[in-house]
């Protein structure tokens, strides 16, 4: 189900926060989930992060979901090093997101309902 949500998410508002000093991990790149879903994310400007939605498959690979492909679904600040903070936006619902980069080679997406409802999908850096 969050799978669906995140795929179909239409912006992150971003938060008010400090920027924060990148270390040796770097996040531009594409990323792709087990699923085969991919991401495009780059910093864009002092300390954001950006996501272009590359492609969508498994269950989520719906027609409605298919509309927001090459489309800009993420915009976070970065809370830390290595880590960005915001909300997934989807039609009028929104969830809170983090974005944090695990390791050179791993992301994490975490979106939580409600504070209570959370799950956390994990990209595997593809390039």
């Amino acid at each position: 189900m969050f799978k669906v949500f995140m795929a179909t998410s239409i912006a992150l508002a971003a938060l008010a926060a400090p920027a924060f000093a990148q270390d040796a991990a770097n996040p531009d790149g594409v990323w792709k989930d087990k699923w085969g879903t991919t991401f495009t994310f780059s910093t864009c400007g002092e300390g954001k992060l950006c996501g272009v939605l590359n492609d969508v498959q498994g269950d989520s690979r719906t027609e409605e979901n298919l509309a927001f492909v090459d489309q800009q679904v993420v915009s976070a600040d970065q809370t830390a090093a290595n880590k960005w903070e915001g909300n997934i936006a989807m039609g009028s619902s929104s969830a809170k997101a983090i974005v944090e980069q695990v390791d050179a080679n791993t992301l994490t997406i975490t979106g939580c309902r409600a504070q209570i409802l959370c799950q956390t999908l994990t990209y595997e850096r593809a390039s």
